[in-house]
C-alpha cells in the first residue's frame, strides 16, 4: 500500500522497540498520560452530566419553570394567555396553577412547604406520576382536600396514605371568637412521591380547588400559569420569543428558587475539567521532551535522509507524525478506558466497597458532542507539542552533523 515517505518513516520511528531506554519511557510515559487524563475527563464529564440531569429531572420537573403572575388580570385574560403561551416552541405545557406556603402539622411534628394547587392531571409538567411511590396521584386532583407529599415528609410527620394531617395557612386567617386565627383544614394524605432531592424536603401538592378555599380566595379569583419548557435551561430563549405576551404580567423562572445550585453544579464542572485537563496538558509536554532527544539521538540519520533527497519540509513532517502518533494512541486508549469505566462505574465501586451515596448509584450521562470536543483538543494539543522539536528537526545542517561521519 502507498504511503507518503514522511508519513512512512515516522510510523517506522514511532514503532520501533529498539532505541534509547529513556526515550522510549517518556514516550510511554506520554501515551499512559494522556490516556488516563482522558479517561478521567470522560468518567466526570460523564457524570457530571448524569449528576446535573437528574437534578433537572427530579428538581426542575416538579416546579414552574416560569410562573405568571395572575395579580389584576381576569379569569379570561388568563386562559387567552394561556393559549397563547402554548404556542410557543419552547413550551411543553402551560397550566393552570396556585401556591401557598403552609405548615403541615400532625401529633407528631409541623413542617413548613409550598402547597402546589394544580388545575389539571398533565403528566408532562410535573412530571410527578413517575414519582409517585404510594397512593393515587389522580386522588389527589379528583377529590377535595387530598394531598400528596413525600416520603421524607410522611417519615418525619409519621402519616400515610389514609391518614389525616392538618394543613395551616399563615397568610390566610379567618376571624374567630378569640381573635384573628390562620385559615386550616384537615386534608387526607392520598400519596406519597419521592425524587430523592431536597424539593422532597418542602414541596406538597393538592388540587387548585381546594388549595383556593383554604386560602379563603374568592372562587372566581383568577389562577396564575405555570409554564413547562422542553427545555429548562432555554429559559433566556423562552422569555425573548414571548416577551410581548409577558410584558403586561409579572412572571419569576425557577432560577430564583434554584438557579444558584445549577449554576454552581455547571461551575463545579468546569473547574474539574480544568484541573484535569492539566494532567493531559502534563502529558502532552512529555511529547515534546521525548521528540526533543530524539532529534538529538537521530541528527545523522536525518542528515542521511537529507542527502537521500528529503526536504525539510518533510523531515519535519516524520517527526510531526511521530509525536502525533503517541497523541492519537492515548487519545483512543484513554476515550475506550473513559467510555467503559463511566459504564461500570457503580459496578466497580461495588467491586471495592465504596458506597458513596447512601446505596443510589452514580448517574451517567453521555454527551456526545462534549466527548468528542475533549478527543480532539487532546489531538491538538498533541500536534502543537511536535511543532517544535520537528522544526529543529527540519534545521539539522547535513554537511555540519556528517562531517566527522
Amino acid at each position: 500500500m502507498f504511503q507518503p515517505v514522511s508519513l512512512f518513516i515516522g510510523l517506522r520511528y514511532s514503532r520501533a522497540a529498539k532505541g534509547n531506554a529513556f526515550i522510549s519511557f517518556i514516550s510511554f510515559f506520554s501515551i499512559a498520560g494522556i490516556a488516563i487524563g482522558l479517561m478521567a475527563l470522560f468518567t466526570v464529564s460523564s457524570v457530571m452530566n448524569g449528576f446535573e440531569h437528574s437534578l433537572k429531572t427530579n428538581m426542575l420537573g416538579l416546579i414552574p419553570h416560569v410562573e405568571v403572575q395572575a395579580e389584576n388580570h381576569t379569569n379570561a385574560t388568563m386562559h387567552n394567555l394561556k393559549t397563547d403561551l402554548e404556542k410557543s416552541p419552547f413550551v411543553e405545557h402551560v397550566s393552570l396553577y396556585r401556591h401557598g406556603e403552609a405548615i403541615l402539622q400532625t401529633n407528631k411534628d409541623l413542617h413548613g412547604v409550598l402547597l402546589q394547587g394544580l388545575y389539571d392531571d398533565n403528566g408532562s409538567l410535573y412530571k410527578i406520576t413517575d414519582k409517585v411511590v404510594q397512593g393515587n396521584w389522580h386522588t389527589v386532583l379528583n377529590k377535595r382536600y387530598h394531598i400528596a407529599i413525600s416520603r421524607y415528609l410522611s417519615r418525619k410527620l409519621e402519616v400515610g396514605v389514609g391518614d389525616k394531617l392538618r394543613v395551616i395557612m399563615p397568610n390566610a386567617s379567618t376571624y374567630t371568637p378569640l381573635g384573628r386565627m390562620p385559615s386550616q383544614r384537615l386534608f387526607k394524605v392520598a400519596a406519597i412521591y419521592e425524587t430523592g432531592s431536597e424539593i422532597d424536603m418542602g414541596l406538597a401538592f393538592t388540587s387548585g380547588a381546594s388549595l383556593l378555599r383554604v386560602l379563603k380566595l374568592d372562587k372566581n379569583s383568577a389562577p396564575n400559569l405555570s409554564v413547562s419548557l422542553y427545555e429548562p435551561f432555554a429559559l433566556e430563549q423562552f422569555i425573548s420569543h414571548s416577551q410581548p405576551l409577558l410584558k403586561p404580567h409579572n412572571y419569576t423562572d425557577w432560577r430564583s428558587s434554584q438557579g444558584t445550585l445549577f449554576a454552581a453544579v455547571a461551575m463545579e464542572k468546569r473547574i474539574m475539567s480544568m484541573l484535569l485537563g492539566l494532567i493531559v496538558l502534563v502529558a502532552v509536554f512529555n511529547i515534546v521532551s521525548a521528540l526533543t532527544m530524539m532529534v538529538s539521538e537521530k541528527q545523522g540519520e536525518v542528515a542521511i535522509l537529507q542527502t537521500l533527497g528529503l526536504t525539510p519540509a518533510q523531515v519535519q513532517k516524520v517527526f510531526m507524525v511521530q509525536g502525533l502518533y503517541n497523541g492519537v494512541i492515548g487519545t483512543v486508549i484513554g476515550a475506550l478506558l473513559g467510555v467503559l469505566f463511566s459504564l461500570y462505574i457503580n459496578e466497580l465501586l461495588a467491586l471495592l466497597g465504596l458506597n458513596l451515596l447512601a446505596g443510589a448509584e452514580l448517574p451517567v450521562k453521555f454527551d456526545l458532542f462534549s466527548l468528542i470536543m475533549i478527543a480532539v483538543a487532546s489531538i491538538a494539543m498533541s500536534f502543537l507539542a511536535t511543532l517544535y522539536p520537528a522544526r529543529k528537526a527540519a534545521r539539522v545542517n547535513p554537511a555540519e552533523v556528517l562531517r566527522y561521519e
